[in-house]
């Protein structure tokens, strides 16, 4: 099983990063994502996020704590992402001087390709997911 955690600041309250990040159907089309429909509310909401260029990722919702600002993900459609038994967590907490830090991380197997390869794409879906936080958060 392979782990990836990517740990960044946002210059932004953590209510308010938590109000965009816990939003299980705020994804928005961008240059991989064609479009999110969300099916149910809550835990067990599942999220069926089109690519660009074809090709879903089905996920549901498994946790949401809005006390811990904690929920988790996973996916369970064989995706065209280059992984299987994926399971991910976010973590949005007060860093005690106005801004914010994310964890966000996930277990998975890499499927198709090198560890090291999965390992890349992950992170910089979380990397970008945090950029687009940042964008949204700072008005």
């Amino acid at each position: 099983v392979t782990a990836v955690k990517v740990t960044e600041k946002v210059a932004a309250s953590a209510a308010d990063v938590w109000t965009v990040m816990s939003d299980f159907g705020g994804l928005e089309p961008n240059e991989m994502i064609a479009s999110c429909v969300v099916d149910g509310d809550g835990v067990g909401a599942v999220r069926t996020i089109a690519l660009v260029g074809g090709g879903e990722v089905i996920e549901r919702l498994e946790s949401c704590d809005e006390g811990t600002r904690e929920f988790s993900y996973a996916i369970i459609n064989e995706s065209p992402l280059p992984v299987a038994n994926y399971l991910s967590k976010v973590k949005v907490s007060d860093d005690g001087a106005g801004g914010t830090t994310v964890d966000w991380s996930s277990t998975f197997e890499p499927a198709g390709v090198p560890e090291a390869d999965a390992i890349k794409l992950i992170e910089g879906v979380y990397q970008g997911g945090i950029q687009r936080v940042r964008d949204k958060t700072s008005t």
